[in-house]
């Protein structure tokens, strides 16, 4: 028998990837955490991650540096069935670690180690097949990426080529841009390329989207958190319900929904249907200290949504 020809890539995450450092000390400063445990991070790692582990054949298009935290990343993503073959090596830039402290249930400081610039920003259309990038079903890209060139130009040069969904999370972290001011320009502009925006409320003020106005965008999901999400389209809006859990650490369960999100409208279902579950995906992500290591699996996923559907909830 020949072999037998590899199935064709489903989605592609594009932007930021590194190593986030979790301390094992609560409610403690960072000045004061003597211990941590290393995960992979950034969106573009921890969505990647959510849906692969949802069944999506998926590949992650970013860079990390030539040393042991980028192969730590790398055999990460790998072992979880992502395709990593457009995930370079920068040559100049170290893999990004970001720390960040533990103070439930709604505020999680993170310090970032990505000055003067980091490899995901190094990004260039030669880091992955363009072709292949444009053809893919759905398309995740991020505002981080936007904050830095040759990523920014990378990221809206990918996005206006796409002939699938393209999804863009309005991720607004203003410590990672040098002048701020400038994220709400590039966020329109990679709206306008966008066939569906996700962002919480807060990033929707910095990117100046009138949600629900007339003309102003297409499709957008607003995450709410504990109080679940909104979804505006086609002129109308649909609130979808939360999932309450105790939560322990909220930071990746942002990433989660948009990948529960992503792995819905690729299965056929409606925006507001894939949103129901991203909220209960989200919810089991802020239940768990780790963020790309608690992506829920598909089974876990169902098993979840099944007691939401028993219980009323």
């Amino acid at each position: 028998m020949g072999a037998t020809e590899p199935q064709r890539l489903e989605a592609v995450v594009l932007g930021r990837v590194g190593v986030d450092l979790y301390p094992h000390e609560l409610e403690t400063p960072l000045s004061e955490v003597r211990t941590f445990t290393r995960f992979v991070g950034g969106f573009a790692g921890n969505v990647a991650t959510g849906l692969a582990r949802l069944g999506v054949r998926t590949a992650i298009a970013s860079r990390v540096g030539e040393d042991g935290h980028g192969d730590f990343v790398r055999r990460f993503l790998a072992g979880e069935g992502v395709d990593v073959r457009f995930l370079a090596t920068d040559p100049d830039w170290l893999t990004p670690p970001t720390f960040c402290e533990i103070w439930p249930p709604d505020r999680f400081p993170l310090t970032f180690y990505r000055r003067p610039t980091a490899p995901d920003w190094q990004l260039s259309p030669d880091d992955f097949d363009p072709d292949e990038v444009a053809a893919v079903p759905l398309l995740f890209a991020t505002g981080t990426a936007l904050a830095q060139s040759p990523s920014r130009e990378t990221t809206l040069a990918a996005m206006r080529t796409h002939l699938g969904t393209t999804v863009f999370d309005l991720d607004w972290r203003p410590t990672l841009w040098t002048k701020p001011e400038e994220y709400a320009a590039l966020a329109a502009a990679a709206v306008a390329a966008a066939d569906l925006v996700v962002g919480n409320e807060e990033e929707v003020e910095a990117a100046r989207i009138e949600a629900g106005q007339p003309g102003t965008i297409d499709r957008l999901v607003l995450k709410r958190g504990e109080r679940g999400a909104t979804v505006f389209e086609d002129g109308e809006k649909t609130d979808v319900a939360g999932f309450p859990v105790e939560v322990v650490n909220g930071l990746g369960a942002g990433d989660a929904f948009a990948a529960a999100l992503g792995h819905g409208l690729l299965r056929g279902l409606s925006t507001v249907e894939a949103a129901g579950r991203a909220t209960v995906a989200g919810a089991l992500v802020a239940s768990q200290l780790a963020c790309s290591e608690a992506m829920p699996r598909l089974e876990e996923l169902e098993r979840s949504l099944r007691d939401v559907f028993r219980t009323g909830t």
